[in-house]
């Protein structure tokens, strides 16, 4: 059962938020500096890089249109916290939507058009297509996404988060929404532009979108980035590996590891993961991913009706 908090659950949530941010950044920073032989205290790095951003000078480039361009980083920081708003943490929830799968998506949407406008507003030819790419990208990713976001709403017949983790009661949904499960966790990479999908911010363009940002502007921007990454983590919890269910400990410190270890699990695969070219990865979501997405879902459907 998810209850939803009082007002000052949309104070702690932010806290809650960059406490997960600040830990996977150390852990990327981590594996990182073992994979060069650099120095332990590289846990350390991400909290300097952010001290030296804040007092950073703000970079200005010819015509550029400063509305659009900073306007951009805020709603990807913005889209990153709200997309969170609906993800349990135990049995409690900030906001408990009965159209919450769906406000997760649009949420997740609202990130194409900040990181266009990111590309777009520096009037820079390596920022606008840096953008473009990132759209380019959300053509690929996006369909399979909604589809394995659909599968777990037919599975719990409800859009509601809450129902969805009461419907994981006997079963979580990863045993037998493994596709639904995979393609979820790719789409995740790709929103938030990581690892293997990375070409928006990819160093053959200089940075691509974020190329010409510098100061509190990059600093917002890369923040957008971690932040959708681990709501995306987090909202895997809830959809398909039980929420806060788990032996012995209190219910949201399961979801508090569970979130850790599949934000984990994509920050590591930056490090070990080459990049896919957008190219290919629109063959293989069009071919391959969205057959399965939707042979997936029709299984769900038919187990639904036969019960």
């Amino acid at each position: 059962m998810v209850e939803q908090l009082p007002f000052w659950g949309g104070l702690v949530l932010p806290v809650v938020l960059v406490s997960l941010v600040a830990a996977a950044a150390a852990w990327d920073s981590a594996l990182a500096s073992r994979a060069s032989g650099g120095p332990a205290s590289a846990l350390v790095a991400p909290f300097h890089a952010v001290a030296g951003l804040l007092v950073q000078q703000r970079r200005r480039t010819l015509a550029a249109d400063l509305l659009l361009w900073r306007g951009g980083a805020l709603a990807l920081v913005g889209a990153g916290v709200l997309a969170s708003l609906v993800t349990p943490l135990g049995r409690w929830v900030v906001a408990d939507f009965s159209i919450g799968i769906v406000w997760f998506n649009a949420m997740e949407v609202v990130a194409w058009a900040a990181v266009w406008l990111v590309g777009w507003g520096a009037n820079s030819a390596y920022g606008l297509i840096g953008g473009y790419r990132f759209v380019a990208l959300g053509l690929a990713y996006e369909l399979p996404h909604m589809f394995a976001l659909i599968t777990t709403a037919l599975g719990a017949e409800s859009l509601r988060v809450g129902d969805v983790v009461a419907a994981q009661d006997a079963v979580w949904f990863v045993v037998w929404m493994p596709v639904a499960f995979v393609v979820y966790l790719l789409s995740v990479l790709a929103m938030a532009f990581w690892g293997p999908f990375g070409q928006a911010v990819a160093a053959d363009l200089a940075g691509g979108a974020a190329a010409e940002l510098s100061g509190v502007d990059r600093l917002l921007f890369e923040a957008g980035r971690w932040l959708l990454l681990v709501s995306g983590a987090a909202f895997a919890v809830p959809l398909f590996l039980g929420g806060g269910s788990g032996p012995l400990l209190p219910d949201w410190l399961w979801s508090l590891l569970k979130t850790l270890a599949v934000l984990a699990s994509l920050v590591w695969v930056r490090r070990w993961v080459p990049t896919v070219r957008m190219e290919r990865y629109q063959e293989i979501a069009w071919i391959v991913l969205i057959p399965l997405t939707l042979l997936q879902a029709l299984v769900v459907a038919l187990v639904v009706l036969a019960r």
